[in-house]
Order: C-alpha cells, then structure tokens, then sequence
C-alpha cells in the first residue's frame, strides 16, 4: 500500500504557527471509519466488545472517539485505570490485563468493578488476600508455550513470553477459581504481535475456543468470554499489503460456528484489545529538519528525538517517512534522518532514500498513533512533544500540551529549583 500523509504541507505550515513542531497529529476522520469497520467485521456476536488497549495511546479524546463505537478500555496499570475511571469509564467496560501486579492496582481495579484478568495461578491467593472475596466473574490469561506457527512461519514465541497460565494452570486455575466462589469465567490469550496477516485471529480464535469447550467440559466452568486480545497489526513498510479487518472477522465467525456452537457454546462473547490496529495508521509525527552533516554519511537532523518516537531506535523499527511538498520528487539521496539525544541509536531512519531535504522542510513520519507518543521519555531533558487531533471539520485541536521545563522539574521537591528560574505558566 502507497503511504500518503493525512496533512499537506500548506496545513503543517498553517499549524506550526501556532504549534511549533515537532507534534504528533491525529486523524479523526481515519479513526472512525476504521472503528466503525472493526464494528461491523464482529457484528455477527452479540456479546462483542473492543477494549482499545489504552497503552497504546492514553489521550481521552482519542479514547472517547473510540466510545463512540462501544469501546471500552483494556487498562494495565493504576494510572490507566485512573484516566478511564476520569473519562466514566468504568465496570464492564474496562478490563484489567496486568502482570507482576501490585496489590493497590488490583484492589482500585476491583472497586471500579473492572474485569481482572489474571496473569499467573499465584495471583488467585493474591487477590483473594488483597479483596478478602473474588469477583463473581474473572478471567484467566492463557500462554501455551512453544512457538506460534501460520503455515511454516513463526509468528511470535509464546514460551519465551512473561505473561499467562499454562494449559495444565489454566484447568486447575479454574477449578481453584470456582472453588473460592467465582461464578463466570473468561479466557484471554495474546500470541504473537504486529501480525500483517488475515490468519493470526482465526487461529488463535480455533485454539482458544477449543480449550474453553475442554474448560467447561472438564471444570463445569461458565465461560462468558472469550478474548482475543490485541496482535492485528499494521503494514509499516510501504509495499505490506494492509489486514482486511472484515475478512478477519469472517474468519474468526467461521471458527466460532465450527467448534463453539456445537459444543452448546454459541453465546459466548468475544472481546479484542486493538491498539496499534485502531490507532497506529492515524497518527502522524511532523518534524522538521534543523541541520544537515556530510562526514562518513549524510545526516539530516530533526527537531524531533527518540523522546517523541523511541520505536526505530529501540526495536530498530521502520516507520516511511515522507518530506512535504516533495512527494513526487525521486527519492535519489541516501540519508541517516536523526535527531539530536546523545545516543547513536537516535535515527528515525538509516540509509533511507529520500527526496533532497533543505533545511526547513517539514517530515511526516508515519504510523505513530500507538505506542508512539505513548513511550516518550525525558532523557537528555528532552520534553514531550503536544498532541493534536485533526478533527473531521479540517479544524485542528489541541488534546494534549507540549511539557515545558517547568513539568521537567515538578517533582523535584527537595530542591528548590523554582528559586532559580521563573517559570512562567
């Protein structure tokens, strides 16, 4: 698929007058239809329910567009659980998916009536001791081991992975479960990441509803739900053919007829836990090149740092850039495009082609509406970037502000920096 930016370079001209780059800018119009598609592709169960996976991107008006489709929110931490409790989200609509929990964050999870989702057997008699009575309904997260395979391709390796029950667990974890007075059961499995293929939801989907008619046949459990978590991805490069989220949930209705419904389970619910799928596409990071270097490469350096988007230099991700008002010039220049911690690994892109980049030319670098903003740091004293959303009007709104040194320096309450510095509001 061509990567086409959602802003030209009239509009950032037009923005950065007034929101100085670098920005990361959303795009409202994509959003909703891709949530309206999710909507459809599932509309076959009446019990389904997204949980956008609020790690992805925590901003409230993101997440409240998403409401607008009957999402809810998939929380692993307090401060998740925070913000959709601020937002009204809260009971049925927030699942609760944490690992290596502390006991305040699963006790707030159950006063918000959350559904917790348990990572480890151990965490049964921890939650017991923390609430003195489990929830009526709770869910367990399965982890198989071994490797996940599409056809002969591994896809991801869930026996390395930190997080769920194994299948022997998963039987007595229920049967624990039922035992201390839990009354409705869930399953929830995330096994593999960033899957560019119509076949991960459909297999993980026959795997699961498999182990939930031997759970119920076995433990006399009532399964409620089934969650397939997160794991859809998005085409980072240019030439990745995009997942068809319609024919995936075909393929996820498909299964669902051939082994749940004969077992007597066809009112099962699904629930997914998207986040790079309902927001990644839809997020820009608009940069602007500030320097140029000619040594041993070429460089091009950026207002922007690996503090607004850490995945190229942490996982050595791709994300396709494209330099405004040179779209249909050759890309004939090979360039490092890097930004300016004290970290070699703070390259958005190395030996990229590109159109020749003056300085002054605006960048978009695509695919940052999850876990871009999201995993910003402070390193080097670098501040986070603003967020804006590009509503479906062509207005553009502010949704979160850019931190100044005075948010550098807030928990500094020992030194009295304030002192020193007049920090203005």
């Amino acid at each position: 698929m061509s990567k086409v930016p959602f802003v030209t370079k009239a509009q950032v001209e037009e923005i950065a007058k007034t929101y100085p780059t670098p920005f990361h800018i959303y795009d409202e119009k994509g959003i909703r239809e891709n949530a309206a598609r999710l909507k459809e592709a599932f509309s076959w169960n009446k019990g389904y329910k997204e949980f956008f996976a609020v790690k992805a991107t925590p901003n409230p008006f993101l997440i409240d567009i998403l409401r607008d489709y009957g999402c809810g929110c998939d929380c692993s931490s307090l401060t998740e659980l925070m913000l959709s409790e601020a937002m009204g989200v809260t009971g049925e609509n927030i699942m609760f998916s944490s690992n290596d929990t502390p006991a305040e964050e699963f006790a707030y999870a159950a006063k918000l009536g959350a559904t917790i989702n348990l990572d480890d057997i151990t965490h049964i008699e921890f939650l017991e001791d923390i609430l003195g009575r489990l929830p009526e309904t709770m869910s367990c997260r399965y982890n198989p081991g071994g490797v996940f395979k599409i056809s002969n391709s591994i896809m991801d390796n869930p026996g390395d992975a930190k997080y769920g029950f194994t299948t022997e667990q998963m039987f007595e974890g229920f049967r624990m479960l039922k035992e201390k007075g839990v009354k409705h059961f869930g399953i929830h499995a995330f096994l593999a990441s960033n899957t560019v293929t119509n076949e991960y939801y459909p297999m993980l989907a026959k795997e699961m509803f498999e182990l939930a008619v031997r759970l119920e046949k076995e433990t006399g459990a009532d399964i409620r739900f089934i969650n397939l978590s997160g794991g859809i991805g998005v085409p980072y490069l240019p030439d990745q053919a995009e997942n068809d989220i319609l024919a995936i949930g075909e393929g996820v209705r498909k299964v669902f007829e051939e082994v749940l419904v004969p077992a007597g389970m066809g009112d099962v619910a699904i629930y997914t836990e998207l986040g790079r799928f309902m927001m990644a596409p839809y997020g820009h990071l608009v940069t602007q090149a500030i320097h140029e270097k000619h040594t041993h490469k070429e460089y091009i350096g950026c207002d922007a740092c690996a503090v607004n988007l850490m995945r190229p230099a942490m996982y050595g991700a791709y994300h396709h850039i494209t330099v405004l008002g040179k779209e249909d010039l050759p890309c004939d220049c090979k360039y490092d495009v890097t930004g300016s911690l004290c970290e070699n690994n703070d390259k958005f892109a190395i030996d990229r082609m590109l159109p020749r980049i003056d300085m002054g030319d605006y960048l978009v670098i695509h695919d940052t509406g999850a876990h871009g903003f999201a995993m910003g740091y402070n390193y080097n004293g670098k501040l986070k970037s603003a967020e804006l959303l590009l509503k479906e009007n062509g207005e553009v709104q502010l949704i979160r502000r850019a931190e100044t040194p005075k948010d550098y320096f807030a928990t500094f309450d020992c030194f009295d920096i304030y002192k020193k510095f007049d920090f203005q509001e």
